[in-house]
């Protein structure tokens, strides 16, 4: 019978792309999540049955242990960036990845991977990043031979950082950013997955690998990139730190008096988190361990971004009809 593995928030951002992956290999695999009846798409990852969501609250064991039953191998991305709440940085990246682990190793399961974030420190200014480490710290006590994955910022079609940014680039002809000059090193979603896969396998050696992509770039260089691509002219402001903050306070207190249907835009846990540059560490392992080339920026923004042009899917024809009038 075919191997089995449970992917924990295999559903989401990453998740998918390492159920996918998991599918071709011809692993049977059972996605977990809080809603399954969102999450029917991944049945299309295989064969009749080869790919099956399934409920699970990562805050309770039994849930937990229920969808492991049998597993081979588990895979846990559930994230959050939700500081308070049931579903807060402790409930869900501390407690939740140590629940896992520790019904992982009660089980016997053989290999287990945990996506993290470069940033993971526990003496961090940042409540996201401690809650990481602590994650971290959690699943080894537990399951020794894990992989421990930290990504940097993560692009690709579903992606929350360009997609949010070059939305907000529609709006007006100035666009603010905060940390403009930290660096980021993008990396890509399908890359990620795979190094999760070798973890997942066990082709990969169990240690934490730092995950960057091939560009090293500040914030505001990154955004120039995405503009290019959209075909847009914005003017990029930096917002000192000390406002950010103040904005972020002001931001969580109308999240919170309106029950989150106003969401908060920014944070005070981000702006703690963009002072600081978030790339992969010197003599960190990483990719290059793992055997992976990372793909370029440059190779995957236009097919993702280009609904975000003035014209959209007709901006390249209609600067074509430009050019041949001009001829």
């Amino acid at each position: 019978m075919s191997k089995l593995v449970t992917i924990y928030g295999g559903s989401g951002f990453v998740g998918r792309h390492v159920a996918r992956r998991m599918a071709k290999l011809g692993w049977r695999v059972r996605v977990a999540v809080r809603r399954p009846n969102e999450a029917l798409f991944v049945k299309a990852y295989g064969a009749v049955g080869q790919v099956e969501p399934v409920v699970c609250n990562i805050r309770d064991d039994a849930s937990v242990r229920s969808v492991m039953l049998g597993a081979d191998a588990v895979v846990n991305c559930v994230g959050t960036f939700d500081a308070k709440g049931k579903n807060s940085f402790e409930a869900i990246q501390h407690q939740g990845a140590e629940r896992i682990a520790r019904i992982a190793a009660e089980q016997g399961v053989a290999h287990m991977v945990q996506l993290s974030a470069i940033g993971a420190d526990t003496d961090s200014a940042s409540a996201y990043a401690r809650s990481k480490a602590q994650g971290e710290e959690a699943v080894l006590k537990h399951m020794p031979g894990a992989v421990i994955l930290r990504p940097s910022v993560i692009f690709g079609p579903e992606d929350s950082f360009f997609n949010r940014f070059a939305g907000m680039s529609r709006m007006g002809p100035v666009l603010p950013l905060v940390g403009a000059e930290t660096k980021f090193q993008p990396v890509y979603v399908d890359d990620v997955a795979h190094a999760a896969v070798l973890g997942a396998t066990g082709e990969a050696a169990p240690d934490v690998y730092e995950l960057g992509g091939p560009e090293v770039a500040t914030f505001r260089a990154l955004i120039g990139q995405m503009l290019t691509v959209i075909r847009r002219r914005r003017a990029v402001v930096n917002l000192p730190f000390g406002l950010a903050s103040v904005m972020g306070s002001v931001f969580e207190t109308l999240a919170g008096l309106s029950g989150g249907i106003i969401p908060a835009q920014i944070t005070r846990d981000q702006v703690a988190s963009l002072k600081s540059d978030n790339v992969v560490s010197a003599g960190a392992r990483g990719f290059a361990e793992l055997g992976i080339t990372p793909t370029s920026l440059e190779a995957v923004l236009p097919d993702y971004l280009w609904r975000f042009r003035p014209s959209g899917q007709y901006d390249l024809i209609k600067e074509s009809a430009k050019h041949m009038r001009q001829g």
